[in-house]
C-alpha cells in the first residue's frame, strides 16, 4: 500500500494500471478509519483489481458552527491500518490539490431538491460540499467504481443522482452499514460520546428496528409511526432532528396503499456533542 499526496504521483500510477487493463475502485473517506471503512475496501476489491482510498477532511461540507477544526484526524494510524487492508493507494491530498483556486472560489456541484431535505435541511450547504468534493475526487482518480456506505443513505442517493445527471462513467456501489455489537452504526463521530451517552446511543438503531418490524407487519400509517419513533428516541434521552419514512428509490413520500415497496426509515439525532444518523431499508 502506497501513501501518495500529490496529483502527479497519483495519476502516474493510475495510468500504469489503466494501461495494463486493470479496473479501479475508489473509497472516499475523511479518515479516522474504523471497521466500517475497512468493509468498504473489501467491497471495492470485489469490483476491481485496484483500490484507492482517499483521506481528506473536506472544509466545504462543514457549516460555520460545525466540527471542522475538531474533527478527528489520524493519518498515521489510518496509514498503518490500511497497510493491513486490501487497499493499493492511500491518497491524502492537501486542500490546495483538491481546491486549486481556494475553497471560497471553488466551482460548486449542486444536486437540487435531494440536497435540501432531511440532513440537508439541518446542515444547509452540506451536500453541496459533498457533491463538490466527490466530483473533484472523481476527476482526480477517474475510478470505474466508487463505494459508499449505507449509513449515509441520503448522501449515496445524492451522489448517484449527480453521477447519473452528469453521465459520469462510474458505477456507484452502496455497502451495508457496519455496526457495533449493540447495534450502533460505526462512525468517526462516535468518539465524541461520553460513556453515559455511548450506553444510550444504541437506542437509535433499536427504535428504527421496531419501526421496521411495524412496517413489515403491515402498518401503513406513516405519520403515526414516525411520531411514535421520535417519542421513543426522546424518552431515551436522544434529541431527534427528524424521523422519516420514505421510498428508498428517491426519498419521495411512500404510497399508503401500495403493497410491495422498498422503503427506508431515516433518522438523525443529537446526543451530547455527537450527531448520529442511521437508517433501515424495508421491503413491505
Amino acid at each position: 500500500m502506497r501513501l501518495l499526496e500529490t496529483k502527479r504521483e497519483l495519476q502516474h500510477l493510475l495510468h500504469e494500471w489503466r494501461t495494463g487493463g486493470e479496473r479501479i475502485s475508489l473509497v472516499p473517506t475523511m479518515g479516522n478509519l474504523h471497521a466500517g471503512h475497512i468493509s468498504l475496501i473489501d467491497v471495492a476489491r470485489k469490483h476491481a483489481e485496484r483500490v484507492v482510498v482517499t483521506v481528506f477532511v473536506n472544509p466545504a461540507q462543514f457549516g460555520e458552527d460545525e466540527d471542522f477544526e475538531s474533527y478527528p484526524r489520524s493519518l498515521d494510524q489510518d496509514t498503518r491500518r490500511l497497510k493491513k487492508s486490501r487497499a493499493d493507494i492511500l491518497f491524502a491530498p492537501s486542500v490546495d490539490t483538491v481546491y486549486p483556486f481556494g475553497v471560497d472560489q471553488a466551482t460548486l456541484v449542486t444536486v437540487p431538491s435531494l440536497n435540501e431535505i432531511f440532513c440537508g435541511s439541518f446542515r444547509p450547504g452540506h451536500f453541496d460540499g459533498v457533491t463538490t468534493v466527490v466530483a473533484r475526487l472523481f476527476a482526480l482518480v477517474q475510478p470505474d467504481i466508487a463505494v459508499f456506505g449505507q449509513k449515509d443513505f441520503q448522501q449515496q442517493l445524492v451522489i448517484r443522482r449527480m453521477v447519473n445527471d452528469l453521465n459520469l462513467p462510474i458505477s456507484i456501489v452502496t455497502a451495508p452499514t457496519v455496526r457495533e455489537d449493540d447495534g450502533l452504526a460505526m462512525s468517526s463521530r462516535n468518539s465524541y460520546l461520553t460513556d453515559e451517552e455511548r450506553a444510550i446511543a444504541p437506542v437509535l438503531h433499536g427504535a428504527l428496528s421496531s419501526a421496521a418490524d411495524e412496517l413489515r407487519s403491515g402498518q401503513r400509517n406513516f405519520e403515526e409511526l414516525q411520531t411514535a419513533t421520535s417519542d421513543a428516541l426522546r424518552a431515551a434521552g436522544l434529541n431527534p432532528e427528524y424521523v422519516a419514512i420514505r421510498r428508498a428509490l428517491d426519498l419521495s413520500p411512500p404510497h399508503q396503499k401500495q403493497d410491495r415497496e422498498e422503503l427506508v426509515i431515516l433518522a438523525a439525532v443529537q446526543l451530547g456533542r455527537a450527531r448520529l444518523i442511521d437508517n433501515i431499508v424495508v421491503t413491505t
